[in-house]
């Protein structure tokens, strides 16, 4: 292709590529691609132009094209698995589905003497709003690592990719692809292999549409973005009877479910009013196993209440004995019937000695009709490393149950739950307990402020805090959570902590014993899911109840 050197009077048009520019696409070709076989021959060229016009990009300058995108539409999963070019296009045959859900970039190439006009960003640019105008899931690509022939003696092509992601090297393709917001999703081997520059590696990359919304989904069974949370500052009071602690349970159930709410969130050991109702006195030891003998009714009241009112229930928290072993166990008990347990993991030293609690071993990300979500209980949320694991598995909201006797107590709680909810860029929703139990030995105090906080961007509120009560009274509090909000943090925040982490230089591994879920039935198994470790292809697994 001849061309005079870019000079002041450009008129630089993008437009969509026709059959009868196939002389120019081929010259141009032949100049970017001299070591991997030069241009397509026509059919193949005027074979894309004919079944996916608007997926054939050009930008002409004075009427003579200086660069193209090549674009065909695939199915999502099967193209997000390895593959090769060949598998998409050769001289016979151009794999095109036109009713995939996902855009995939064959190629991209600018003549030499223009690339420092940006015009393959423009091209990108218009290959996004390709999408958007289509509704589809995203944009695929194979990338060649064209600077990797040179590091091949001492890198291996995954190192490569992580120094060119740290802008430690510099590769003309996949720097250029990283920074119009695609993300290494795999390495392939093979991917062209006559490719000598790239040794036959590539990159999987992957853009995504978060505005992508599935047309066949029907709408009673779309996910949920607009959530409503219902939270309960619970007031400790004497009570009379389990069915006492149930009556103002269901009342608390009823109100919030009234709003529509989503999820309602109860307090940690917010069931303790019922160690009042022994009929001698007990020590703490004794006192605490008393009220475990309560558990299992309240748990299966709850879930029915769940079912009943149309709201999933995060039933606080409440003691359970296993084999003479007592812990501390929170309790989601979803709108469908399904109840999902997680421990409380880290055990207070108060909860150790005065009651002889044990910390569990389990971690679960739990699935739900509205957003992932998961509890942790009170001390829990105080190590950074939990809902890191959970993060790292789509959690959108963290539910943490509290119980606290003095404000600096609180505080922890507190400090840690905003911090949670920024590095992680996720939702925290936290819930304790007022007033005073006179008559139950070391539940004589209680400080509490419930709140619901958000990440800290522009999107949501200036100081992070979506929501909260007036401390120390009883209260409810209803909140909206935007999920979708979450996602356009996760992917183009003021920063992005998840994304940004470096993961070259520390990585988080679970290494605890990991029990399997017990025997369940009809829905309920579908209530929760295992938490992969941080890299060891092992399992967090936590329990479901049957």
């Amino acid at each position: 292709m001849e061309t005079d050197p870019p000079g002041e009077q450009h008129r630089l048009r993008l437009r969509n590529l026709r059959r009868e520019d196939y002389a120019e696409v081929r010259a141009l070709m032949e100049v970017v691609y001299p070591d991997i076989g030069g241009a397509w021959s026509r059919p193949v060229v005027e074979r894309l132009v004919e079944d996916f016009p608007e997926g054939q990009l050009c930008i002409e300058d004075n009427g003579r094209v200086v660069a193209c995108a090549l674009t065909v539409r695939v199915d999502y999963n099967r193209f997000s698995n390895p593959h090769r070019y060949d598998d998409l296009i050769g001289e016979r045959r151009i794999l095109h589905a036109p009713e995939g859900d996902a855009l995939y970039g064959l190629d991209v190439f600018v003549h030499p003497e223009y690339r420092d006009f940006r015009l393959g960003r423009r091209l990108y640019d218009a290959r996004k709003e390709l999408c958007y105008e289509l509704n589809l899931r995203g944009i695929l690509a194979g990338g060649r690592i064209v600077g990797y022939g040179e590091h091949a003696d001492e890198l291996s092509p995954e190192a490569y990719i992580d120094r060119v992601r740290r802008k430690e090297l510099h590769d003309p393709i996949l720097s250029f692809q990283l920074s119009n917001d695609f993300d290494v999703k795999r390495l392939m081997r093979g991917y062209i292999p006559e490719d000598r520059k790239s040794r036959g590696y590539a990159t999987l990359l992957e853009w995504d549409n978060l505005y992508y919304e599935p047309a066949e989904t029907p709408l009673v069974e779309a996910p949920k973005t607009q959530v409503r949370v219902g939270v309960v500052q619970w007031q400790m009071r004497p009570i009379d009877s389990l069915e006492g602690l149930l009556s103002q349970i269901e009342f608390f159930v009823d109100a919030l479910s009234d709003y529509q709410s989503d999820f309602i969130l109860f307090p940690e050991f917010f069931t303790a009013p019922l160690m009042g109702l022994s009929d001698r006195t007990l020590p703490p030891t004794e006192s605490v196993r008393f009220l475990a003998t309560f558990t299992s009714r309240i748990v299966e009241a709850v879930s029915r209440l769940a079912v009943t009112y149309n709201v999933n229930v995060v039933a606080g928290s409440m003691p359970q004995l296993e084999d003479d072993v007592l812990y501390n166990v929170a309790y989601f008990c979803g709108r469908d019937g399904a109840v999902a347990e997680q421990y409380k993991l880290h055990i207070t030293p108060n909860e150790a000695e005065y009651w002889m609690i044990s910390g569990g071993d389990g971690l679960r990300l739990i699935e739900t009709d509205a957003g992932r979500i998961g509890v942790l209980i009170c001390y829990d949320v105080e190590f950074p490393e939990l809902p890191r694991l959970l993060a790292e598995q789509g959690m959108d909201i963290l539910f943490v149950p509290f119980w606290t006797d003095t404000k600096n107590g609180f505080l922890r709680v507190q400090r840690c739950a905003q911090a949670r909810a920024i590095e992680n860029e996720c939702y925290v929703v936290i819930s304790g307990s007022v007033g005073n139990l006179p008559q139950v030995d070391n539940l004589d105090l209680q400080y509490a402020q419930s709140a619901v906080y958000s990440p800290s961007d522009f999107a949501f509120p200036h100081d992070a805090i979506i929501s909260e009560t007036t401390p120390n009274t009883e209260q409810l509090l209803l909140v909206d959570l935007d999920l979708e909000k979450l996602q356009e943090l996760r992917a183009e925040g003021s920063v992005r902590n998840g994304r940004d982490r470096r993961r070259d230089l520390f990585t988080l591994t679970w290494t605890g014993r990991a029990p399997g879920p017990e025997a369940v039935s009809g829905s309920r198994e579908r209530a929760a899911t295992d938490v992969p470790s941080g890299g060891t292809g092992g399992a967090v697994r936590g329990r479901v109840l049957g």
